[in-house]
């Protein structure tokens, strides 16, 4: 069983007992879903993260620096082609214009990770979030026949192809960040060796036009748990960044460009020199917004720890050393605390 199955089975599962609202025709925000912004950061689009081109000769140098400074960046001339792009977002689209009664064929079962339903963090908040999710771990064929039980085909073939590709791309970037890094090609080659086994997920989220986005939220502030996250977003803006714990940063879509996020584990290798890019997604009144976020994590029983060599007298490790499947159980369950409870000045064991 997949690691990420086997955390969220520690987890209580009443989120899972909550059918997702049906979107469209609601003309007022209900009270579930409101959300108070009174002490939450200004939003900003003075700035924005970096957008690398890959074969710009200094890619990894900005890469570095992006990695360091937002833990955020945009990237293109990655080489994944363009049709295969527009027909995961097509795809991605036709699931979510499906009636609700049929997208119901597909809920994620209590115990289960993959099928249609609400954002896993939901639980840990108070109010619902005003989005609609389809994960997907390896062949989506199961619950794609139940959504279309004559025509499920082209569904699973592109999402399919496209974890194929983003697996590749996901591998490719993690060996050109930690090359920014100073590890040699056969210090990276050594490392990504143990990624034989790697876990993913695929995520299609799905944010309708809101009546009041101004007290709604469409994903609540968070850190990815994965070393990286490559998210492909549909040309409307939503997608926003902390910046310093000063102001939430845009982050407008750019044609053909994935959105490259630092997760807590690149975090802890790089002992703390690439920032967890803190994130989340707002909504808007006038369009639908879609996006595709890739996660790609090692093996479940790999022990992440920072790399030796970006340890010295003068830069101590910061982190204990934690199993991928151990620091999941504590993500899910302490959430924003997690990277707290292995720090090595927290003396605290992992529940």
């Amino acid at each position: 069983m997949n690691s990420i199955q086997e955390s969220y089975k520690t987890l209580p599962t009443h989120l899972n007992h909550i059918i997702p609202l049906d979107f469209k025709g609601v003309l007022r925000l209900p009270e579930s879903h409101a959300w108070s912004q009174s002490n939450d950061y200004p939003s900003i689009n003075s700035e924005s993260i970096p957008v690398i081109d890959l074969a710009n000769p200094k890619a990894i140098e900005l890469v570095r620096h992006a990695s360091e400074k937002w833990g955020m960046f945009q990237i293109t001339n990655h080489g994944i082609p363009v049709h295969l792009i527009q027909q995961v977002e097509h795809q991605t689209r036709r699931l979510f214009a499906l009636p609700a009664k049929q997208k119901l064929q597909a809920l994620r079962s209590p115990d289960g990770f993959t099928g249609y339903g609400l954002a896993r963090i939901g639980r840990l908040f108070p109010k619902l979030m005003w989005s609609e999710g389809f994960s997907v771990i390896g062949s989506p064929e199961g619950h794609a026949r139940q959504l279309w039980p004559h025509d499920y085909n082209n569904f699973c073939d592109v999402m399919e192809e496209y974890q194929k590709e983003m697996k590749g791309l996901s591998e490719w970037m993690i060996g050109l960040m930690l090359n920014s890094l100073g590890l040699a090609h056969e210090e990276v080659k050594w490392f990504m060796s143990k990624f034989k086994h790697s876990q993913s997920a695929l995520q299609l989220n799905s944010y309708p036009v809101c009546p009041d986005p101004t007290h709604a939220m469409g994903l609540a502030p968070h850190t990815d748990s994965s070393l990286m996250t490559l998210v492909h977003q549909s040309n409307t803006d939503g997608l926003q960044v902390l910046r310093d714990k000063v102001a939430w940063v845009n982050v407008p879509p750019v044609t053909g460009a994935f959105v490259v996020n630092v997760g807590d584990l690149l975090h802890i290798i790089s002992n703390g020199r690439f920032k967890n890019a803190l994130h989340r997604a707002v909504v808007n009144n006038a369009q639908h917004r879609v996006s595709i976020a890739y996660f790609y994590g090692p093996p479940k029983d790999v022990k992440i720890s920072p790399l030796i060599k970006l340890t010295d007298p003068d830069h101590p490790p910061l982190y204990r050393p934690v199993l991928w499947k151990d620091y999941l159980d504590a993500k899910a369950i302490c959430f924003h605390k997690a990277l707290d409870l292995i720090r090595i000045d927290a003396n605290r064991e992992l529940p």
